[in-house]
């Protein structure tokens, strides 16, 4: 505490906004999951008893912990520092010195614990603790990963010889999986493989399949129809054989892994940055759109900075003077500004998304535009 705030007036501030911002987090928390066990109710029977529900919704707090910590830090923030006005302290710290950069320089390393806290509940413990939720919850319903798309999950993958290995070469193989067990098992999959000029090769059917830390996927009961083009007489009116064969078991080397399958029924809002950036490369190596998933990792490099935006949003209601307003009513003016930025940071993203934008400037505009606005009423409120 003294090696990062080396200043008396520096750990009094950081004091009051963490107490602040712990108390007022906490008790966003504990609301919004009391709306989620609400909705979980509905699901609730024998197997899927109360105290399971109970702890799923327990699981993902660590994800809700990371929406509500930016809300969180600008109203407890706001809070100490209307108190700090109403009984003149702040104006203590103005007189004794503590200009504009002075503060800014001190709420980001206020901010700076903030960080690391969204970063380890984003990164590593959200994630976990999500997967973990979901998986008691399919468990306890006795239902699959992706029993909520009506034909499975499809995915792009790299094309290979015709026996499924060897290298990568001109072409490209779709795949089509039914079910995602709990197991990583999967069932119901097809595949369909393409040459270089977008003409079918094959055809293959398998009942189940387990992925194989090698890189390859190990099918059963496997059913394969394989098309080949004969020359015909007229090039107009192309003439093709096919050829089926049955096998009970086929190893196919593949790029496709269980988790980039999982990523596929998972938002990328819920995505961790090293998960995003995987997925990514898997999009960008086989040439499809990865604009929603750019910005969604860009968004989530720059979050956990927002912290420090929404303390600097909280420093100009510092400089109002008691007459003008009481405590609440600046607490309730961060509320709105805290659920404005939330409304056009994610409106701003879909904009972008739907513009193509560069998604390193979609992600960073909503944040910078209110840094620069915390600035313009620091620089207004300071002159009177």
């Amino acid at each position: 505490m003294h090696f990062l705030f080396p200043l008396i007036y520096e750990r009094y501030l950081a004091k009051q906004i963490y107490a602040a911002f712990g108390f007022i987090l906490f008790a966003l928390v504990a609301l919004f999951l009391f709306f989620d066990i609400l909705s979980e109710l509905g699901s609730v029977n024998q197997q899927y008893t109360l105290l399971i529900a109970l702890g799923h919704v327990l699981l993902k707090a660590p994800s809700r912990i990371v929406e509500i910590i930016p809300i969180a830090g600008l109203i407890g923030s706001i809070y100490v520092f209307a108190m700090l006005a109403s009984q003149s302290e702040f104006t203590i710290f103005r007189i004794a010195g503590l200009d504009i950069r002075r503060g800014l320089i001190t709420l980001g390393k206020i901010s700076l614990p903030i960080v690391v806290l969204t970063l380890i509940m984003s990164e590593w413990l959200g994630p976990y603790a999500e997967s973990v939720s979901d998986r008691m919850r399919m468990k306890a319903l006795g239902s699959s990963f992706s029993a909520q798309f009506r034909s499975g999950v499809w995915v792009k993958d790299q094309l290979r010889d015709a026996d499924g290995t060897g290298p990568i070469r001109p072409g490209v193989r779709y795949i089509n999986v039914g079910r995602i067990e709990r197991d990583q098992q999967v069932r119901n999959i097809r595949m369909y493989e393409f040459d270089d000029a977008y003409r079918l090769l094959s055809i293959r059917n398998a009942e189940s399949g387990r992925f194989d830390e090698s890189g390859s996927w190990e099918l059963n009961d496997v059913v394969e129809t394989r098309f080949k083009e004969v020359k015909p007489k007229n090039p107009l009116d192309p003439v093709y054989t096919a050829s089926t064969t049955q096998k009970s078991s086929m190893t196919v080397a593949s790029e496709v892994t269980p988790q980039i399958l999982g990523v596929l029924l998972i938002n990328p809002e819920r995505m961790s940055i090293y998960s995003l950036g995987r997925f990514i490369n898997h999009l960008t190596e086989n040439k499809q759109d990865i604009q929603r998933h750019a910005i969604a990792f860009w968004k989530k490099v720059i979050y956990p900075f927002i912290i420090f935006v929404m303390l600097a949003l909280a420093l100009p209601f510092a400089y109002i003077k008691v007459r003008a307003g009481g405590v609440g009513i600046r607490v309730f003016g961060g509320i709105m500004l805290g659920m404005s930025f939330q409304l056009f940071n994610s409106l701003f993203s879909n904009v972008g998304l739907l513009g193509a934008w560069p998604a390193f400037l979609t992600a960073l505009t909503p944040p910078l535009v209110y840094f620069l606005l915390a600035i313009a009423g620091l620089k207004w409120v300071s002159r009177s």
